[in-house]
């Protein structure tokens, strides 16, 4: 493990993902496609990284096969581009297994983000998202915290397209951040949003958020958008613009829709 973690923020982080020696050192089984632990050393610097294979992609019916790892890429892109939400450095490159996506490992503190719990127990202060009942058939609520990272995040999510944002892929970061990783099933042209980050349903878009998705919406105009290409169909560029300006023009958090399934399972 690395003495002093990296920045995920800082100058050093892209280069290390893009240039560092990946080293892997386990699987986590728990993510339905191939993810691999690793180290990633350049230069003296050492940090960890996720590591996910394009041949260890799962096949999926809706998404065409060998394009997560790009989905995720861009992801980050689109996040850095805007200022809008937190996505650790992640690129497109050579592995010890072929191309796939190399993402800088996060570490995290063990406050949750997001939870399911008695309505009795959720934090001051959160978001309700689902009312449910346990195993047992005790009440139970689907909530997440509300601060301004996991705000962001629900913006990109719309933004992206996120077809699967579960609890566990809300990061709290030890740097006090918040992370959203897990992207590769993002940026369908088709409707396609399932998060459980539904605690602002038709609130208005706070301010900085506007001018975040105003400044996307000019880069993918520009040259964000040829950058997009790389990863993505043209057509599926186009409804990235597309969503910003609806999102723009209603000025609210959207509602979940009636035409597919808009909480993913399972939760975390």
């Amino acid at each position: 493990m690395p003495d002093v973690p990296v920045d995920p923020a800082g100058p050093v982080a892209r280069e290390l993902v893009e240039r560092g020696r990946l080293d892997v050192e386990g699987r986590l089984v728990d993510a339905s496609n191939v993810t691999l632990f690793c180290t990633i050393e350049l230069d003296g610097t050492t940090a960890n990284a996720v590591y996910k294979p394009v041949s260890g992609e799962r096949a999926l019916w809706d998404f065409p096969d060998g394009t997560l790892a790009g989905r995720e890429v861009a992801t980050y892109l689109i996040a850095e581009a805007a200022e809008l939400g937190s996505v650790p450095p992640t690129v497109l490159r050579e592995g010890p297994f072929g191309a796939g996506m190399v993402q800088l490992w996060v570490e995290t503190v063990e406050d949750d983000l997001v939870d399911v719990c008695a309505p009795d127990d959720v934090p001051e202060g959160w978001r309700v998202v689902l009312h449910a009942h346990d195993r047992l058939g005790e009440p139970a609520v689907l909530a997440h915290a509300d601060r301004p990272g996991v705000r962001d995040l629900a913006v990109l999510d719309v933004i992206v397209n996120n077809t699967d944002r579960k609890g566990g892929h809300v990061l709290n970061g030890a740097d006090g951040r918040v992370y959203g990783v897990d992207h590769g099933i993002c940026l369908h042209a088709e409707p396609k949003l399932r998060t459980v980050l539904w605690g602002w349903i038709d609130e208005p878009l706070p301010g900085d958020a506007v001018d975040k998705l105003r400044k996307l919406r000019w880069a993918v105009e520009h040259d964000l958008g040829e950058t997009l290409a790389e990863y993505l169909t043209r057509l599926e560029v186009r409804a990235v613009a597309d969503r910003i300006d609806r999102l723009l023009s209603a000025g609210t958090f959207p509602a979940p829709s009636d035409a597919w399934r808009a909480i993913p399972w399972p939760l975390f």
